[in-house]
């Protein structure tokens, strides 16, 4: 926010209309909603536009709105390649994963390890995923979320932090999943309408679509870079982005949590092509006003951190009162989003996979909705020391975000790739794979953010990620050749199974990724050929 600026009144009231409704929502949607599975998978009563919503608000953080503004600021539309690459993804949790996740009835990724490998391996995913979801989804984000609100209200960073944990986590605690998912779908609406407008309003105080194409550079349209381009080369992205998009989007807790609490496959299914839809549209609204802001500005300092604020003050405030408000308020949401999901994936794990399958199998539906509550709290104190404790890395905001995936990705991604996809894989070569795998990954990922031995020596963060994922295959495969399935590792049903239990119409939801798949060739080659000829 520019010293200058102050929020005024409007603006105040705005912020405050919208924290009001939020809490108001969740507390309504948690009196509704009480048993222990409720906190949980919401009793598995969702429909798609829940489901979907709630993806696409889960993972847009005020973090990813700002970092994406900034980076399009100096690259232009390259990074779009992260979410517009995404619909591979999604496409492979509806069809593949999500009947295997529903089919056999499991509430928890470690759930779902430990039917395919047995204990060990369920044990440790527990705690790895505790792990990930406190760094990536709850550290990362209330970091840079905290320290963009002390800037616009003045507070420090620790007030920031402790104010955005205690609104995620007060209907969270209270209302589990179904609240959680519930006000996504109405943070995901507000978080589309407020960013489209600001682009909108970008534009038009530019002179229009036309000054833009002509006033960027001919590469800022580029998609696909070259592979000597120091940044961003497109066998880097197309390498290592499938690494970290089978992990985010199809074996991520916090992710794939939003699609087992939809009411039967099909709804998840549908949900998912939803957000992949959804997703056409968030470089056009998060990272075109960082190319407006390029024109409009040029020269601006800092860029990754204020080419977003700098849109919002410039082009919003003078239009009429409340709007900065609206998009501050916007920012809120996001944060929110993803902070009230990361918190119930916590609670869903640590509560149904570690307390329960440990030392309470007994334990009664209050004790676990007692327990969940208590976790999630938790969870929340843990957020905060490890948000305030985050900022030290040197690394601009959407590299920063984009890396800790990239090293977090590769064991879960190898592990769960094949042992979705190959019967002979053994538990004793998951639980090598993820020990080792994570060593070396979480390893390399530090070394690299610490650039040692030097900044040099390692190649792009992408690249790495996938030579740790084709090394953690090919380790799995090896081990998996060289020893024996135990008992307790269940055969998973084929697919025609899991598709004949369930009677899904998956030629209609076929048919919808068809259109989406059409749509996203074409954007790429618009682009691509954009990028050519100007």
């Amino acid at each position: 926010m520019p010293e200058d600026w102050v929020l005024k009144t409007p603006d105040l009231i705005v912020i405050a209309c919208y924290v009001v409704l939020l809490v108001g929502i969740g507390m309504w949607v948690s009196f509704r909603r009480r048993g222990s599975e409720d906190l949980f998978l919401a009793g598995r009563s969702l429909g798609w536009p829940n489901v979907g919503l709630s993806i696409f608000g889960t993972n847009v953080s005020p973090s990813f709105m700002i970092a994406s503004c900034g980076i399009a600021y100096s690259t232009g539309m390259v990074t779009a390649n992260f979410e517009w690459l995404a619909w591979w993804f999604l496409m492979l949790l509806a069809m593949l994963f999500v009947p295997f996740y529903l089919g056999t009835d499991i509430r928890t990724m470690p759930e779902f390890m430990k039917r395919r490998f047995g204990p060990a391996a369920y044990e440790f995913l527990s705690w790895y995923a505790l792990f990930t979801t406190i760094i990536l989804w709850l550290g990362g984000t209330l970091f840079v979320s905290g320290e963009l609100l002390s800037q616009i209200m003045g507070w420090p960073v620790w007030v920031s932090v402790v104010v955005l944990t205690v609104i995620a986590s007060s209907f969270t605690i209270a209302g589990g999943l179904a609240a959680v998912m519930i006000t996504d779908s109405f943070q995901a609406v507000l978080m589309i309408l407020g960013s489209m407008l600001l682009t909108a309003v970008g534009l038009w105080k530019l002179g229009g679509v036309d000054k833009l194409i002509a006033g960027l550079p001919a590469d800022y349209w580029a998609l696909l870079r070259p592979a000597d381009d120091p940044e961003y080369p497109w066998h880097a992205i197309l390498l290592g982005y499938p690494v970290m998009g089978i992990w985010f989007w199809c074996t991520d807790q916090t992710i794939v949590q939003r699609v087992l609490g939809a009411r039967n496959i099909e709804q998840g299914q549908l949900g998912a092509v939803f957000a992949g839809f959804l997703k056409i549209l968030t470089p056009l609204i998060f990272m075109l006003p960082g190319m407006i802001c390029f024109l409009l500005f040029p020269g601006l300092e800092e860029a990754d951190r204020t080419a977003f604020m700098k849109m919002v003050t410039e082009c919003l405030a003078p239009l009429a009162p409340g709007l900065v408000g609206l998009i501050v308020a916007v920012l809120i949401a996001a944060v929110i989003s993803t902070i009230d999901s990361g918190l119930n994936s916590f609670s869903t794990v640590f509560t149904l996979d570690i307390y329960v399958r440990r030392f309470r199998p007994n334990a009664s539906p209050a004790e676990i909705r007692w327990l969940g509550r208590m976790t999630t709290l938790f969870a929340a104190c843990v957020a905060v020391a490890c948000a305030l404790a985050i900022g030290t890395v040197n690394k601009t905001m959407f590299d920063l975000l984009q890396s800790i995936i990239s090293f977090i990705a590769p064991p879960m991604a190898a592990v769960f790739t094949i042992g979705v996809l190959w019967k002979r894989a053994t538990g004793t070569a998951a639980i090598v794979a993820l020990v080792l795998g994570s060593i070396a990954s979480l390893g390399a990922g530090f070394c690299q953010l610490a650039e040692w031995p030097s900044k040099a020596f390692w190649p792009h963060y992408l690249l790495v990620s996938f030579y740790l994922f084709a090394g953690i295959c090919a380790l799995m495969v090896l081990v998996s050749l060289a020893t024996r399935r135990s008992p307790v590792e269940e055969d998973l049903p084929t697919m025609t199974e899991l598709y004949g239990t369930q009677r899904t119409p998956t030629r209609r939801i076929w048919l919808l990724w068809e259109v989406l798949a059409v749509i996203m060739i074409g954007i790429y080659v618009g682009f691509q050929a954009m990028s050519y000829w100007l």
